[in-house]
């Protein structure tokens, strides 16, 4: 949910201002990239060199820095956060952020950003429970700000009771939780492949092609993004996955129908962007085959349509996606495939196309539904392909 996602990260002049750095490694353990802004007072509690190393970002801590010359600009900063969080959040600044007061670097990016902001509030007992934090809080609400309550425990004052900052876990859990609900794919299962297959030959040998994976890697992370619970079933690639990713390796055209026809009846959306070998030899070698003659000949045989295996198993509530990659009569092998195959969206991708296609880090696609309706896009790069195929099965699936 958080990989390479910009996250502002406030922090106030708090005992609990410590815990920042847990947080920061918490929230760089998820891929997203923080940038941290400190109080004045913050700064009495934690330094800007360590959270400047645990972030590899400058810490700001000012509009201007005298000795450098650099302004920091409150209005970029917030445009550049996809989320920003301020934990501890002190009374002082709650106060500050209910009241549009803004006399520090930390509170005019506030008043900038238009991503969600998450506010962790830490202050004692009596501070926490007072009529005056208590309305500031439910204003903060009132403008769309999430809170992530604080915890019971002792506190710095010696007294027992709220006020606890919330450990970092809790609060990048809280987060995490707080973006799904609004993912439209949340609670969907998601079956991608990805990939080339190798056909043995003989023990060193192999036929294959030059898929490199990106495209396929490319839509399951989108699809994860999206809220889908995402199975990526890959042949050989150096691609890497999303950890959230439920990943299976496998070699074959037969190893990857079988992983399929295992998965996809488990599955709400299926697309199948890997490019199967189309035939495999009859007999492999067991030994390495010898150069001895001038000429050589392999029998193939046929590999088992995967693609249609799935089609005509293919429940009325599933949504399945195939793609062609074409070189001649591009759009008319399309839907024919996309007929034949009873899928329900096909991608269309010529080698015509420079860029497009094997190795390249973009490409250029048409989209047919089953109405054979078209949509053409311009090359892109494949995370931005991938970001318009999600987009297009969305709106089918929606309708």
């Amino acid at each position: 949910m958080l990989s390479k996602k910009n996250i502002i990260l406030g922090v106030c002049g708090s005992i609990s201002a410590y815990k920042a750095a847990l947080l920061v490694r918490a929230l760089i353990k998820k891929g997203a990239n923080v940038k941290v802004i400190l109080t004045a007072d913050a700064s009495n509690f934690i330094t800007p060199l360590t959270l400047a190393t645990l972030s590899k970002n400058p810490v700001y801590t000012q509009y201007f820095e005298a000795e450098t010359g650099v302004w920091s600009n409150h209005v970029e900063l917030g445009l550049w956060a996809d989320y920003m969080i301020i934990a501890p959040a002190t009374a002082n600044t709650i106060s500050k952020m209910a009241n549009g007061l803004c006399d520090n670097l930390l509170t005019a990016v506030y008043l900038s950003a238009k991503c969600p902001v998450f506010l962790a509030p830490a202050m004692d007992l009596d501070m926490w429970k007072h009529e005056s934090t208590q309305e500031n809080i439910e204003k903060l609400k009132g403008f769309g700000n999430m809170i992530i309550a604080p915890n019971k425990g002792e506190l710095a004052s010696g007294l027992y009771g709220e006020g606890r900052l919330a450990e970092p876990d809790e609060i990048v859990g809280f987060i995490i939780n707080e973006i799904k609900k609004n993912l439209p794919l949340l609670g969907k299962k998601v079956l991608v492949t990805a990939g080339p297959t190798y056909e043995a030959i003989d023990p060193v040998r192999f036929i294959g092609n030059h898929s490199s994976g990106k495209m396929g890697f490319a839509i399951a992370n989108e699809m994860a993004a999206l809220g889908a619970d995402v199975t990526l079933v890959t042949g050989p690639t150096a691609e890497k996955a999303n950890a959230q990713l439920q990943r299976i390796d496998v070699i074959s055209a037969a190893d990857m129908l079988y992983a399929c026809l295992d998965k996809f009846p488990h599955c709400d959306i299926t697309i199948m962007s890997a490019a199967v070998a189309d035939y495999t030899p009859i007999e492999v070698a067991s030994q390495k085959i010898k150069k001895r003659d001038s000429e050589f000949s392999i029998n193939l045989k046929k590999t088992t349509d995967i693609l249609a295996s799935l089609g005509n198993i293919k429940r009325d509530n599933q949504f399945l996606v195939g793609f062609a990659l074409e070189t001649e009569h591009e759009e008319t092998y399309a839907k024919e495939k996309l007929q034949k195959k009873n899928l329900d969206l096909i991608v269309l991708n010529s080698l015509n196309d420079e860029g497009a296609g094997f190795k390249t880090e973009t490409n250029k696609i048409t989209l047919f539904n089953s109405a054979f309706e078209k949509t053409s896009f311009e090359m892109k790069s494949k995370s931005d392909v991938a970001k318009d195929i999600c987009s297009e099965v969305l709106k089918l699936i929606l309708k």
